[in-house]
């Protein structure tokens, strides 16, 4: 029953904010650099603050830390997806919001000085990574299924290392917004506030089950993503580009916009391609070392990204687009 309330809540949240959007014409108009071809509402990831909201006045003291980060984080989104914000300014409330959970998790007190800048370097460059890869209709509510599924499944039935309400209040945002974005016309995108918000969210329970399993390999929920985004800045950055400017270069843009796969379908392929690798790291979790599964996860994905250059090549296409 609370989650079915909690649903109703955020769908109502949802569609109010559809009006506030609408009268004060907060919209993302596409550019030559877009997925999408026409106007449609932004911020609608707006809904996964309200859903940390709802939690966090059922748990006030629990979440302190945590809901200020998130609140930050998303303030500061919010203001950029109405208003271009400044990279130094974006970088430097999210590095607030960071150090807000990594005093709540215990970070400072658990690994050395090297560690914990590494943690920093890690969370921060997650957070943007996410924010980079949602681009087509429903990539990031899928994608953040299979995530908070998969962590929702460990602590659960291997390691618990949070109130599992906590995931699914995540969880239950995410349906509402695939509700109205996983369309082939969507009603809205996430937006920075949506993809940074969740990206916290995420960031905040991967490394609370670092700590608590003393293993790096659940980072590997990330992989497909990560590999992605790593692989794309690498890629620009081989090009000379500035990586903040929007461009179409991930696989899932040539995917989307190059070889004209329907959106949805791309969004599904990344969503199943993580499930594949998390019941992959499920099942292999401690049965081989760490530095193991790492390879025996991010070699095929390594080779799958690989194959935008032949597309791209294939296709009589300029590789700086």
């Amino acid at each position: 029953m609370e989650y079915t309330i909690l649903g109703i809540l955020l769908m109502i949240l949802m569609l109010l904010y559809f009006k506030v959007a609408d009268k004060f014409n907060i919209i993302d108009k596409p550019n030559q650099r877009s997925s999408h071809t026409e106007i449609t509402l932004r911020g609608g990831g707006i809904i996964f603050w309200f859903s940390a909201l709802l939690y966090f006045v059922q748990h006030v003291q629990d979440n302190y830390f945590f809901f200020t980060g998130i609140t930050l984080v998303s303030l500061v989104s919010f203001w950029d997806d109405i208003q271009s914000l400044s990279n130094k300014i974006r970088i430097s409330i999210q590095f607030l919001a960071i150090t807000l959970i990594f005093f709540e998790i215990g970070i400072f007190n658990s690994i050395p000085l090297f560690w914990i800048v590494a943690a920093y370097i890690l969370a921060i460059g997650i957070i943007n990574a996410y924010n980079f890869m949602d681009g087509i209709n429903g990539i990031t509510g899928l994608y953040t299924l299979v995530v908070m599924g998969s962590l929702l499944y460990i602590n659960q039935e291997i390691q618990l290392f949070t109130d599992s309400s906590f995931i699914k209040y995540a969880m239950i945002a995410s349906l509402v917004f695939l509700f109205f974005n996983y369309r082939k016309k969507a009603k809205c995108f996430a937006g920075d506030v949506g993809s940074i918000a969740i990206a916290f969210w995420v960031i905040y329970l991967v490394l609370k089950l670092v700590l608590r399993t003393h293993s790096l390999i659940w980072l590997l929920f990330l992989a497909v993503y990560g590999v992605d985004a790593i692989c794309t800045i690498i890629h620009r950055l081989y090009l000379k580009q500035n990586i903040f400017e929007a461009h179409r270069l991930h696989l899932y843009q040539v995917l989307s916009n190059e070889y004209k796969i329907q959106h949805r379908l791309v969004s599904l392929y990344y969503a199943i391609a993580q499930v594949i690798v998390s019941a992959l790291v499920i099942c292999l979790y401690q049965k081989v070392p760490d530095v193991v599964l790492f390879v025996i996860v991010i070699a095929p994905l390594l080779l799958i990204y690989t194959l935008k250059f032949y597309l791209l090549n294939k296709n009589n296409l300029k590789v700086n687009i």
